[in-house]
């Protein structure tokens, strides 16, 4: 139990900073901080959550496809109108959702 939860945490904060790194690079992209970051990292697996149980597990990110990578640039999108600091453009999702998925690939999701 206390190996999930730290495994969970250990996870949010690693995305978080993968948020900070993508602003650094990505124009269309930002956060104000790293709590903002880490709510982000937060509302962004939230609505990815919610967004594979309502459509099903086809749509993941996970399923390294067409419709996974533009699911994570809608849930990027999306993630903007809950997180107030945050602002990404269409392009900036989804060139966020292109180097993240660039950074799943070589980072298993188990590390993560």
């Amino acid at each position: 139990m206390v190996g999930n939860v730290l495994g969970a945490v250990v996870r949010f904060i690693v995305s978080a900073i993968v948020l900070l790194a993508v602003q650094w690079l990505l124009p269309g992209f930002r956060l104000a901080g790293f709590m903002n970051a880490l709510l982000a990292a937060v509302a962004i697996a939230v609505i990815g959550y919610l967004a594979e149980l309502f459509f099903g597990k086809s749509i993941s990110p996970q399923s390294r496809g067409i419709v996974g990578f533009l699911t994570a640039a809608v849930v990027i999108y999306v993630a903007q109108f809950v997180i107030p600091t945050m602002q990404v453009s269409i392009i900036g999702a989804l060139l966020a959702s292109l180097v993240i998925g660039v950074i799943d690939a070589f980072v298993p999701t188990t590390l993560r």
